[in-house]
């Protein structure tokens, strides 16, 4: 008992005591320095939360991953989550603490368009690094954004020509239905073009686009079953997203809409979405991704296992834009090697030519324009709300930032490698402002 002790020896005690206190705490901020800490950039409150909240999960368990075969460059990573809450503003104020106050090495996040155009500007002006990990638009070539998600010729030209194709029902009219932002937007702009370039009139194509968060689909429904019944074969390319996609393919099995009648072909449906839906109405509709839970390699089997025994839930999904966060990191942490340092500077000049095998069998390669190769399967959904592949690319795709099929855009390239730009015109043979 320190009572008993000499009242000497308890001076020299609570001084000693005093002392290691001291040190401690001298200690905790270097400490603090010994980590490399890892932005997590994703909404797990809000419309998109159905969506996004299993992406930090995954970043939470490839960073524990890496800590365990002993981290990187001699230091252990620690994450920095956040929570941007579906809200697009707050976006670019979350990116701005994980860089500024946080002081992260490189984020990964974001999940709409809206949201990552929200924070582009704070990563150039801060000069971060982001991968952003989710199919979208394209039309975009930025120095400080490595993009692992599909650009449209990795999803939606390659479902189109699924659907055009006999076997995907020869299909002749066109309802292309998504939520109200740029990505739905600008793709659809693009398949537009496109579906014209093929022979579609003006008559064979339906765009609608409703809210985030929509609920009330019965009479998009109606007019979507009213457009099919024109005795041509029709499908749905839908980009619609977040939660929005759970009253929309209820509606649908309400209204008897069945993949034989009109088939839906969908860019931000996949296995965590469906997850709480009632499939079965469902079976036999589409989506378009680059990675299914279902498709079978030991790559795979091993993802799938290891991601059970972190959540430690064995009915926990696995998704495309898991798969392109698994490629982002450890794209991130093999530049990283390679420049032996976290100075962004070095590490975005070191993952241009970075490959890392992906889960599907094929090896992914990060190239000049930032974008990566990816496979491209077309999946049916199965009434236990996995997907069975019914057509896959024969080989990996290259992503294209800028689309052949926009009269803006036809021109221009991205190239970071030889070309220092992100819009570069072919042409004029000049870079452009704002890339």
């Amino acid at each position: 008992m320190l009572n008993s002790v000499k009242p000497n020896a308890r001076r020299w005690l609570y001084a000693a005591a005093g002392l290691a206190f001291a040190a401690t705490a001298a200690l905790s901020p270097a400490k603090a320095e010994d980590t490399i800490k890892v932005g997590i950039l994703h909404s797990l409150s809000g419309t998109m939360a159905i969506s996004e909240t299993t992406l930090k999960d995954v970043m939470l368990m490839l960073i524990d991953e890496q800590n365990k075969k002993g981290g990187l460059l001699g230091k252990k990573l620690e994450a920095v989550v956040v929570d941007p809450a579906s809200n697009w503003p707050l976006f670019a104020e979350k990116a701005r603490e994980l860089i500024s106050k946080d002081k992260v090495s490189v984020v990964f996040g974001c999940w709409t368009s809206v949201s990552r155009k929200s924070v582009l500007p704070v990563f150039k002006e801060l000069n971060s690094i982001l991968f952003y990990p989710v199919q979208f638009e394209g039309e975009e070539g930025e120095r400080n954004v490595f993009y692992t998600g599909a650009a449209p010729n990795q999803q939606a030209i390659p479902a189109v020509d699924y659907l055009m194709s006999k076997d995907g029902g020869s299909v002749k009219r066109w309802v292309l239905e998504g939520t109200d932002y740029v990505y739905p937007r600008t793709t659809n702009k693009i398949l537009e073009a496109y579906l014209k370039s093929k022979g579609v009139k003006d008559e064979d194509i339906m765009i609608n686009y409703t809210p985030f968060g929509f609920s009330d689909w019965q009479t998009e429904v109606t007019k979507i079953k009213a457009f099919g019944s024109a005795g041509k074969k029709t499908a749905v390319v839908s980009t619609v997203n977040g939660d929005a996609n759970v009253p929309f393919y209820k509606e649908l099995g309400n209204q008897g809409i069945k993949a034989t009648d009109i088939p839906v072909m969908a860019f931000s449906v996949g296995e965590e979405e469906l997850a709480g839906l009632d499939t079965k109405p469902l079976v036999g509709h589409l989506a378009a991704w680059n990675y299914f839970e279902s498709i079978k390699t030991p790559a795979n089997a091993t993802f799938i296992k290891e991601w059970h025994a972190f959540t430690k839930n064995p009915k926990r999904t696995t998704n495309d834009p898991m798969e392109a966060h698994y490629i982002g990191f450890n794209m991130w942490v093999k530049a990283v090697e390679k420049a032996k340092s976290t100075d962004p500077d070095k590490v975005i000049a070191a993952l241009p030519g970075i490959k890392q095998a992906n889960l599907t069998g094929g090896v992914s390669e990060m190239l000049p324009n930032h974008y990566i190769t990816k496979p491209v399967f077309i999946g049916e959904i199965r009434a236990d709300g996995q997907f069975d592949v019914v057509w896959k690319t024969k080989g990996l795709v290259k992503g294209d930032a800028w689309s052949p099929y926009l009269p803006g855009s036809k021109d221009l390239i991205a190239d970071w490698v030889k070309l220092k730009c992100g819009n570069y015109n072919t042409v004029t043979k000049k870079c452009g402002s704002g890339s």
